[in-house]
C-alpha cells in the first residue's frame, strides 16, 4: 500500500515477509540490559532478587504503553539501537490503543484516533531501518469497544464515553494504520492479536484479523499475558491460519465452515465433536475426546484440499508451563487470567519451534510482573485466592516470580 501520511512519511508496500529474515531460526533474541525486570531486582534482596535477576537473563519483550510521540520515538530508538549493537533482535510491544483493556486493570492508552496514529508514526521512526519484532496491541482484537460478533451479539465492552456507532470501526482503522506504518520497514515484523486457544472462536478471530489487515502484516500472536498450553495454542493458531486461507482463497466469507475449539467434529471422528478442554494438552492421538483434535485436523484437510495455510504466528510462552489455572473454590468471578497461583514458566524464548507456521516462542508478558489487583468478583481489597493485595498491573510481584521459577516446565 502506498500513501502519504500527514507527517510526511511515505509508505512503501507492507512487508509481510519480514519475519522470514527477522525471526529466522538463527536469530538471537534480545536480552535488554535495562529491562524493567532488572529495575525491579535493584530494589529486592535475597531470593526475590535472585529470581528477578534470573528472569532478566532471558530474552523478554519491552513494552511501550504511554508517553508522547516524541518520548516513544526516543525510548524505542534506544532499545532497538542497543539491541542492534549486540547483534540481537528486540521484541517490542505497542500497547497504547484508546480504551485498551476496556478501562479494566490495564486501563490507559491514547486519547483518540489522531493521537494514536501520531504515536505509532513516531514508534516506527524510533525503529528506523533496524530489525525489530512488534507485537501490536495485546487484547486489541480480543476486547473491542461496541463490537458486534459474527453471530450478531454486541460484546460486553460498551464504554459510555465513545460513540457506539463508530468505536469498533475506529479500532480496526487504527490497527490497520499501524500495520501499514510499521510494516513499511522491511526489517520490522508485525503481528496482530488473535487472543488464544481458550478465548475467541477460530472464525471470530479470523474475521477480526482480516478487518485489521493481517494480510499486510507478518501474522498474528497468541496467549499474551495468558496461561494456555503451548501445544493447544499451536493447534489453535494452525486452525486460524487454515481458516484465513479458506475464507480468502476457497470460499470467500465462509467463516461458519471453519472448525474451532468449541466443537471438535470432523470426518475422523464421524462428526461426533465435543468442546475441547483447556485443562489438558490437545493432540490428534489423544484418547480423551475433550483433548482430541483429529476431527478438526481432518475437517480442515477436507475444506482446504490443495490450499496450504500460510499465515504465520508467534506464541507467548512466558507463563504457561503448567497450563491454565482451574480454581478449586467457588468465586463470583474467578478471573483465571489474573495472577493465578502455582503457574510456571513455559518454553524458553526461541525461533526454532519445530512448527512451519510458528515463527517463535516468545516471552511477551514480562514474567514476574502483576496482571493487576485481582478481586475475583469480591469487594476486595485482597485477592481472595492469595490472601494479599496484588500489585497493580505491571508492577513486580515477588511471590508470583518465585512460583514461575520454581514450577517452570521445562524446569530451569
Amino acid at each position: 500500500m502506498a500513501g502519504l501520511l500527514a507527517a510526511g512519511l511515505l509508505l512503501a508496500a507492507a512487508a509481510p515477509a519480514a519475519a522470514e529474515d527477522v525471526l529466522d531460526p538463527g536469530t538471537d533474541l534480545s536480552v535488554d540490559p535495562a529491562s524493567t525486570t532488572l529495575e525491579a531486582a535493584a530494589s529486592l534482596t535475597g531470593q526475590a532478587r535472585a529470581d528477578a535477576e534470573l528472569l532478566a537473563s532471558f530474552p523478554t519483550a519491552t513494552w511501550f504503553t504511554d508517553g508522547s510521540p516524541g518520548q516513544v520515538k526516543n525510548e524505542v530508538r534506544t532499545v532497538v539501537a542497543d539491541a542492534a549493537r549486540r547483534g540481537e533482535v528486540p521484541v517490542l510491544v505497542a500497547y497504547n490503543l484508546p480504551y485498551r483493556d476496556c478501562a479494566q486493570y490495564s486501563a490507559g492508552g491514547a486519547r483518540g484516533v489522531d493521537q494514536y496514529k501520531a504515536w505509532v508514526r513516531q514508534l516506527a521512526h524510533g525503529i528506523g531501518d533496524r530489525e525489530a519484532v512488534v507485537v501490536l496491541e495485546p487484547d486489541g482484537l480480543g476486547i473491542i469497544p461496541w463490537y458486534t460478533t459474527l453471530d450478531g451479539q454486541t460484546e460486553w465492552c460498551r464504554p459510555s464515553t465513545v460513540d457506539a456507532a463508530t468505536a469498533a470501526d475506529q479500532r480496526f482503522e487504527m490497527l490497520g494504520y499501524a500495520v501499514d506504518v510499521l510494516g513499511a520497514n522491511a526489517r520490522t515484523a508485525v503481528y496482530l492479536d488473535a487472543t488464544h486457544s481458550g478465548w475467541l472462536s477460530v472464525e471470530e478471530a479470523t474475521s477480526r484479523l482480516l478487518r485489521a489487515g493481517v494480510e499486510r502484516a507478518d501474522g498474528f500472536f497468541l496467549n499474551v499475558s495468558n496461561y494456555e498450553y503451548t501445544q493447544n495454542n499451536v493447534a489453535y493458531g494452525t486452525w486460524v491460519s487454515s481458516c484465513l486461507a479458506y475464507v480468502t482463497q476457497v470460499a470467500p466469507g465462509g467463516y461458519g465452515e471453519c472448525g474451532d475449539q468449541f466443537w471438535s467434529g470432523g470426518p475422523a471422528n464421524g462428526w461426533t465433536g465435543v468442546a475441547l478442554s483447556s485443562a489438558g494438552r490437545w493432540s490428534d492421538t489423544a484418547a480423551d475426546p475433550a483433548l482430541s483434535t483429529a476431527g478438526l485436523t481432518s475437517r480442515y484437510a477436507a475444506l482446504l484440499g490443495d490450499v496450504e495455510p500460510t499465515t504465520h504466528f508467534v506464541v507467548d510462552t512466558s507463563r504457561n508451563g503448567r497450563g491454565p489455572w482451574v480454581p478449586d473454590q467457588v468465586l463470583p468471578d474467578p478471573e483465571v487470567w489474573c495472577n493465578p497461583p502455582d503457574r510456571g514458566l513455559g518454553d524458553r524464548p526461541t525461533t526454532s519451534t519445530g512448527h512451519a507456521l510458528v515463527d517463535a516462542f516468545l516471552w511477551i508478558k514480562v514474567p514476574g510482573e502483576s496482571d493487576g489487583r485481582c478481586l475475583r468478583g469480591t469487594a476486595g481489597p485482597q485477592d481472595p485466592v492469595r490472601g494479599i493485595v496484588d500489585p497493580a498491573a505491571g508492577r513486580w510481584f515477588p511471590q508470583q516470580a518465585r512460583e514461575l521459577v520454581a514450577l517452570a516446565v521445562p524446569a530451569l
